[in-house]
């Protein structure tokens, strides 16, 4: 695309179109989660673009990724800065600290106290 330098919007646009790229943004996007074996990245509030090239959709997500341990149970979000609390103030490992948050909803405080009452 070296040839399109010096093209006005609407001519890159035109350009685009003929080669079967296509580029929109999605409205509205409340969340989006993305989901590993051992970690969820989320983006709150993020400018969502969807390119498609083709006939393959690609996305572009933008915002501020926060990043945490997956809480291997739906709609528990447990960050690690809490599971790495619980661990320092209870000396406990970090499944034991884990499986506490996702029992106590989240609260680190309550989880603190549900390991050290045994």
């Amino acid at each position: 695309m070296a040839g399109m330098r010096g093209m006005n919007p609407r001519q890159m646009k035109q350009a685009m179109r003929k080669m079967g790229i296509s580029n929109e943004a999605l409205e509205d996007v409340v969340e989006v989660i993305i989901r590993t074996s051992g970690k969820e990245i989320r983006f709150e509030s993020p400018a969502v673009n969807i390119m498609t090239v083709q006939g393959e959709r690609t996305y572009q997500i933008m915002g501020e990724p926060v990043e945490s341990a997956a809480s291997g149970e739906e709609g528990v979000h447990v960050p690690k800065e809490d599971i790495d609390l619980v661990m320092s103030q209870t000396g406990c490992d970090e499944a034991t600290a884990r499986a506490a948050l996702i029992e106590c909803d989240g609260l680190p405080a309550d989880a603190i106290i549900k390991i050290a009452m045994g």
